[in-house]
């Protein structure tokens, strides 16, 4: 079992809790392990259908005289919107008598479902794969960069069965229940450009251009990109424009949102990391750490990626307050001074950037000329959590 950093986090916050994450990020291991009075997993066809039909019966336990519930978590709650109104009027009524902890994968079946995100008696939070921290000392590179860090599948000690199981979260998850929960209608489409996102996953995406690689039209591509946001698969990285965007890439980086997931949507070996896909993925495994520390754990900080139409590029723009950290990430295990050219583009457009880091497979923390050089594992380390 791995501790999660989101955990302390929000047994601090005596708030009532959103948390959202794609399936088996560990949602509900993490909220059972608050050990709540009453448990309702939605998931369940039985309990789905009892509150489907009558919301309001949630009020109708909680409410009996001497009634000894305090903590209520509600699994899967996207499935039963309704239920969000309920709660509402219980926690109006008495704000402080009732806690509720409830878990969610799709962001957008609230949203079409008109769901009541109760603003100003939730704190949303959202739940991402494993990071370096929470691994410690289980945290395997090799093992990272093949098999992602769902925490099920990374816990698996068979690498067989990892794959076996990545296999399986594609085809039965991605592929078909995306498709049965009438999130989309065509699936061939939808195949294709799930194909197509993960080809591009860590690239500057254009949507025209996928639209006719993926021989669907512009629209139907752009909501296909929705659902995948919505439903927490893919996330966005947009472009740093600084104070002007003159001769720079505007379009944004999708990246997938798990490692092993991309890898198993391309068919990859998964037994290890192509060679020339190692810088990619490197790349992929800091866009998941900085993601996972959007809100809650650094809200201070935006990340952006920075490229010029010249060809200058930056992996990575952290805007922290005022002070910009610009981060270059090499697959090497030996840096060169050629490696820090591409920082000078974006010190000519700005006197924000505070620190400059590159991050490498070495071992020893060097310093040239005003580049921090970070190994890899040192870099997670300092990172906030």
């Amino acid at each position: 079992m791995f501790d999660r950093i989101l955990f302390n986090k929000i047994m601090a916050n005596r708030r009532n809790v959103l948390l959202l994450g794609p399936r088996q990020v560990g949602k509900s291991t993490l909220l059972s392990k608050l050990n709540p009075d009453l448990t309702l997993n939605l998931a369940s066809p039985q309990t789905f259908r009892e509150y489907l039909t009558q919301p309001e019966r949630l009020e109708y336990e909680l409410t009996p005289k001497g009634s000894p519930i305090k903590t209520v978590f509600i699994d899967e709650v996207q499935k039963v919107p309704a239920l969000l109104d309920t709660i509402q009027t219980l926690v109006d009524a008495q704000p402080t008598r009732w806690r509720f902890f409830l878990s969610g994968s799709s962001a957008r079946k609230l949203r079409r479902g008109h769901a009541n995100l109760l603003p100003g008696r939730i704190h949303r939070y959202d739940l991402s794969p494993l990071v370096a921290k929470e691994l410690g000392a289980a945290f395997n590179l090799n093992r990272v960069l093949a098999h992602g860090t769902l925490p099920g599948i990374y816990a698996e000690q068979e690498a067989g069965l990892r794959a076996q199981d990545l296999r399986g979260y594609v085809d039965v998850y991605l592929r078909e229940e995306i498709q049965a929960e009438a999130l989309v209608r065509n699936l061939g489409g939808y195949a294709r450009l799930l194909d197509l996102v993960a080809a591009s996953s860590g690239r500057i995406l254009n949507v025209n251009a996928l639209c006719r690689e993926a021989g669907i039209g512009y629209e139907t591509t752009r909501r296909y990109l929705e659902v995948l946001e919505d439903t927490l698969l893919v996330y966005r990285i947009p472009a740093w424009s600084g104070t002007t965007r003159s001769s720079l890439i505007a379009h944004p980086k999708y990246y997938f949102f798990d490692i092993g997931v991309r890898n198993a949507l391309l068919r990859r070996p998964l037994d290890r990391c192509l060679d020339d896909e190692r810088g990619l993925l490197l790349e992929h495994l800091l866009a998941q750490e900085f993601t996972a520390r959007r809100g809650m754990l650094w809200p201070e900080m935006a990340c952006y990626h920075y490229r010029t139409r010249h060809g200058a590029e930056i992996n990575f723009v952290l805007e922290i307050g005022r002070e910009i950290w610009a981060i270059e990430v090499k697959s090497a295990q030996r840096v060169s001074r050629s490696d820090l050219s591409a920082f000078s583009s974006l010190t000519d457009r700005t006197k924000r950037v505070t620190r400059k880091l590159l991050i490498y497979l070495g071992t020893r923390r060097q310093q040239m000329n005003d580049v921090e050089i970070l190994p890899l594992k040192e870099f997670l380390n300092e990172l906030p959590g």
